[in-house]
């Protein structure tokens, strides 16, 4: 029965679409004004809800949204997000590529490349990253929680090119750089002749889940053309976290 107005709770509080009071939880769910009270500091106290003004009126939490988030498969997300890749790739004339957090590790899960076929351009491949020396993980790492950023540092850091940062004052500083900036970049860490700027996809209020990213030849990749690309990079994400986020609420996998 508590598991029963536990999700009676959880239900009217998605469905209000606002913050929401103790009184206007009665008002829908009937239970004593004291059982409502109680019930959303639960829920607040795992981070199922939140209170984000201190007011005791609560929307849906970080840690729900995020369990939902788990929930979409990659198709589910690549679907949502591949138009917006696609078009990105043809505006930028790189590959373009949408990664995804997922057990303490970072893959790229899509692709996109662009439609110039005369113009040379480097596929990233899929997979697992590393998450200390690639643009599309030291993304999202940046805006992680710190225990998970310790366990980075604390972690082995391969030097995979000469260019690899392994040192943890180094990457701690280049975390902060990244929060400042919106976005990261991977200049010759992984391959040699090869670079990569990559934005965060933060969707609500949760950390970033996802990141979308852009890789091409050292040669192209200035300095100056990371900065741009990143800046644009940012924009790109705020679109692909809504097209996420709305394939969720609209087409449930």
């Amino acid at each position: 029965m508590h598991l029963d107005r536990l999700i009676s709770v959880l239900e009217t509080v998605a469905a209000a679409g606002r913050p929401v009071s103790a009184s206007e939880l009665q008002q829908v769910t009937g239970l004593p004004r004291p059982t409502c009270y109680r019930l959303l500091q639960t829920l607040a106290e795992h981070r199922l809800l939140d209170d984000p003004q201190g007011s005791s009126r609560y929307l849906i939490g970080e840690r729900l949204i995020r369990i939902a988030l788990l929930g979409h498969s990659d198709v589910d997300v690549r679907h949502a997000a591949a138009p917006t890749l696609k078009q990105a790739a043809i505006d930028f004339g790189e590959a373009v590529f949408l990664s995804r957090f997922r057990n303490k590790g970072v893959e790229i899960i899509h692709v996109e490349t662009p439609a110039d076929a005369t113009r040379s351009f480097i596929h990233p491949g899929l997979g697992h990253r590393p998450m200390h020396a690639c643009s599309c993980s030291k993304a999202i790492a940046a805006f992680a929680e710190e225990s998970f950023q310790e366990d980075i540092l604390n972690g082995p850091l391969r030097a995979y090119t000469k260019h690899t940062k392994i040192d943890r004052d180094a990457l701690e500083r280049e975390f902060a750089e990244i929060r400042d900036l919106g976005f990261a970049e991977c200049v010759e860490e992984i391959e040699v002749g090869v670079s990569s700027v990559a934005a965060p996809i933060r969707i609500g209020n949760i950390g970033a889940t996802f990141s979308i990213g852009a890789t091409g030849p050292i040669r192209r990749f200035t300095q100056t053309y990371r900065r741009k690309i990143g800046e644009d990079l940012k924009q790109v994400s705020l679109k692909v976290a809504a097209a996420i986020q709305l394939y969720g609420v609209t087409e449930p996998s």
